[in-house]
Formats: C-alpha cells, sequence, structure tokens
C-alpha cells in the first residue's frame, strides 16, 4: 500500500488540489473549525497526522503555534519541509504514533489518512492512537471521503455504473466497496459512527468540509472572487446542515477526548 501510495502522491499535486476554487472551499471551511477549536491560544499544541504537503501544519506553524506533523509519503514529507516553516515533521504512519507519549497535543487533526486505509480495524486503530496521544479535554478532528460523491461522479458522471456493479466494486445498497488498489475509500455516516463508537470517542459536531464545491468544479474555479465570497459565505453557513452532510466530498467530523 505504501508503495501505491508514493507512486500517486509523486504525480499528484495534493498543495494545488487546496489552492484551486473547489479545493479552497474544504481548505477555508476546515481552518474555521480548526481556529475555533485553538480560539488563537499560542501555546497550543498541535499534531497533524497525515500531513500531506503541509497545506495546514505550516500554515498554523506561521501562525504561531506550536506544530507536529507525520506523514507517510516521502515526496509529500521533502514537499512540507522544503517550505522552511517551524513545523516538526516526521516520517511515520497513523496506525502507529510511537514516537509521542500518551496525552501529548491538545489538537489532533486526521485529515489524510482515514482516505487510504480500507479495513474497519484500521480506521478505528487510527482513531485510537490519535485519541492516545491528545489530551484528556482536547479535540480531534478527522476527515473522510463520502460514499454518495463517489457513486455520483465515477459511477453515473463518468459513466462506470455498470462496470463497478458488473466488478463487485459497489454492493446492492450502492456503498463503494474499495481495495487498496484503488487508493481512496468511501464510507457514509452510520460508518463514521461505527468508527467512533468503537474508538471510545464523542463527537462534538459534523460539517460538510466542501458541501457542493467538487460537483460545480468548473463553475466555482470561474467565478470572480465577490461570487465566490458569496458562495463561501452560502458554504459556511449550511455546512452543519445535517440534511446535506453525507453528500459532499469530504466531511469533517471533530470529536472530543473525555
Amino acid at each position: 500500500m505504501t508503495v501505491q501510495l508514493e507512486k500517486y502522491y509523486n504525480k499528484f499535486c495534493e498543495d494545488k488540489r487546496l489552492t484551486r476554487k473547489h479545493g479552497q472551499v474544504e481548505y477555508i471551511t476546515s481552518m474555521k473549525y480548526i481556529h475555533e477549536y485553538l480560539n488563537e491560544d499560542k501555546s497550543l499544541k498541535v499534531l497533524d497526522v497525515g500531513a500531506g504537503t503541509g497545506r495546514y501544519s505550516v500554515a498554523l506553524a506561521n501562525e504561531g503555534y506550536d506544530v507536529t506533523a507525520v506523514e507517510l509519503v516521502k515526496h509529500n514529507l521533502g514537499v512540507l519541509k522544503s517550505k522552511g516553516s517551524s513545523v516538526k515533521a516526521y516520517q511515520g504512519n497513523a496506525l502507529n504514533l510511537a514516537r509521542f507519549k500518551d496525552n501529548t497535543f491538545d489538537l489532533t487533526l486526521v485529515f489524510g489518512p482515514m482516505y487510504h486505509l480500507y479495513e474497519f480495524n484500521d480506521k478505528v486503530r487510527a482513531l485510537e492512537e490519535a485519541k492516545r496521544v491528545t489530551k484528556i479535554g482536547g479535540k480531534i478532528l478527522v476527515a473522510y471521503c463520502m460514499n454518495e460523491y463517489s457513486v455520483l461522479t465515477y459511477g453515473f458522471k463518468e459513466n462506470n455504473i455498470k462496470t463497478s456493479i458488473e466488478k463487485g466494486k459497489v454492493d446492492e445498497n450502492f456503498h463503494v466497496i474499495s481495495e487498496p488498489e484503488d487508493l481512496y475509500d468511501y464510507v457514509r455516516i452510520e460508518d463514521i459512527n461505527r468508527i467512533n463508537e468503537a474508538a471510545g470517542l464523542k463527537r462534538i459536531k459534523i460539517v460538510s468540509a466542501d458541501g457542493p464545491a467538487n460537483y460545480m468544479r468548473p463553475i466555482l474555479n470561474s467565478m470572480d472572487e465577490e461570487t465566490f465570497d458569496i458562495f463561501m459565505n452560502y458554504h459556511l453557513s449550511t455546512c452543519e446542515r445535517q440534511d446535506l452532510i453525507g453528500a459532499a466530498a469530504h466531511t469533517l467530523d471533530i470529536l472530543i477526548k473525555e
């Protein structure tokens, strides 16, 4: 799996994805909630697990926060380190954060790992490790790729649904069945709830990180700045609506370690 991710991220630029308007929606939304729980307290310690190229960790370090990052893919880690920030960056795996002591961090971000973990037990283990290194009362923010986005875009929009059914890539309830060679795993809200329950973590809230943005890529990317600002106001006013969360491409789950 590590080799497959290495090959993928050597070609795919995560940094650029979050700078295009459709990616900015996810980034701006996630940063809004990160800041909500940091509350400008620069003494708080942040851990970014699956930090990618450091889009979040570097930005937070540049704001003055004490940030540590863990990234599996060497290429991404190299890009992160090349940015010259104060981030303490290590190569590592979300399933094993043994280099960190229990109850170390005030805020833990798990923004990449759940995209690429396919087994329920591995997802639970990643959350358990994030929980272990987070302080009592600390927050854990977890990102997921959502099932319906995959079915609607790859399945129907890109006309792969019949082939996917024939190959057993979706079940009779249209739940995506991913394997490591697929690179991404997709979940529904009930799947996330089961992971949280198994890991013994309590939800504060769950939000839609990007709403309809990924369905509207060409439209968003061609918007003038004023219209885009209006769209962001719309999205931020609706991103906590429970009737919209499961349809987005990405969901942000906000948990507390009690």
